[in-house]
C-alpha cells in the first residue's frame, strides 16, 4: 500500500502543485516552455507507470480489503458509463480546444466554441472522471479505490486548475471563451448561453469513439486480464 499511495501522491503533486499553479509559470520562465513540457511529460509518464505497477502488485496483497461486491446492476451501469466516457475522451481529444496543450490559438477562430465544447470546455477530463467513476463502482477493494479515486479527483480538480492557468496566461481572451462555455457538462446549455448542436461534433469522431469503445470491450480480457462484459 505504501508504494501505491506514494505513486498516487507523486502523480497528484506534479499535476496540481506544479502544473496547476504559479510554480509552473516560474519554472517556465527559468528553463523555457519546451524544456518544461518535455520534463513534465517525462515525470507524468514515470508517475503513471509507477502507479499502475504498484496497483498491479497491491491487488494481490493480503491487506487489500474488498468493501463491496459487484452485481448485474453495477456491471451494466459501468458499461453505460464507459460508453459515455469514451465518447467524451475520444471526441474531446480530436476537437480543437484552447484548454489543450499548444492550442491557445483556437481562441482566435470565430467558431472557437463548437461541437463538444458547447457541452463542456473540458470533455477529455470529464471523460476520465466518468471512466474512473465507473471503475470505482465495480472495484470495491482498497487498491482500486486508491488508483481510480486518485484519477477521479485529479480529473475533476484538473478542470479548475486548467481554467486558472489559462486565465493567468490569456486574460480577456480566455474570459470571453469561458463566458460562452461551461466546465460542468451541459451547464452552459441549461443556462441558455449555448445550444446543443450534435451535428458539429462530426460523424467521424462519433464513429471513432464507438470503435474505441467496442475495441476496449472486446479486448479488455486480453489487455487487463478482466472481462468487461457481464
Amino acid at each position: 500500500m505504501i508504494q501505491l499511495t506514494a505513486a498516487a501522491a507523486f502523480f497528484v503533486m506534479i499535476h496540481l502543485l506544479i502544473s496547476g499553479t504559479s510554480v509552473r509559470d516560474g519554472v517556465v520562465r527559468r528553463i523555457g516552455e519546451g524544456p518544461y513540457m518535455a520534463l513534465f511529460s517525462l515525470l507524468s509518464v514515470a508517475g503513471l507507470t509507477w502507479m499502475i505497477m504498484a496497483y498491479g502488485q497491491a491487488r494481490g496483497e493480503v491487506w487489500n480489503t474488498v468493501y463491496w461486491g459487484v452485481g448485474p446492476a453495477t456491471r451494466h451501469t459501468q458499461i453505460l458509463l464507459q460508453l459515455i466516457a469514451v465518447f467524451f475522451i475520444v471526441i474531446g481529444l480530436t476537437t480543437p480546444n484552447p484548454t489543450s496543450v499548444k492550442q491557445e490559438g483556437v481562441l482566435e477562430r470565430e467558431d472557437a466554441v463548437k461541437g463538444m465544447l458547447r457541452i463542456t470546455r473540458h470533455p477529455f477530463l470529464w471523460g476520465v472522471a466518468l471512466w474512473a467513476s465507473g471503475h470505482l463502482i465495480v472495484n470495491g477493494d482498497r487498491a482500486s479505490m486508491t488508483l481510480f479515486g486518485t484519477l477521479l479527483v485529479l480529473a475533476l480538480a484538473g478542470t479548475t486548475s486548467i481554467d486558472a492557468k489559462r486565465r493567468r496566461a490569456l486574460g480577456d481572451r480566455w474570459e470571453a471563451f469561458a463566458q460562452q462555455t461551461s466546465n460542468i457538462p451541459f451547464a452552459a446549455i441549461l443556462a441558455q448561453r449555448q445550444s446543443l448542436k450534435l451535428g458539429e461534433i462530426g460523424l467521424w469522431r462519433a464513429l471513432a469513439a464507438l470503435a474505441v469503445y467496442v475495441g476496449l470491450l472486446l479486448g479488455h480480457p486480453y489487455m487487463f486480464g478482466v472481462a468487461a462484459l457481464p
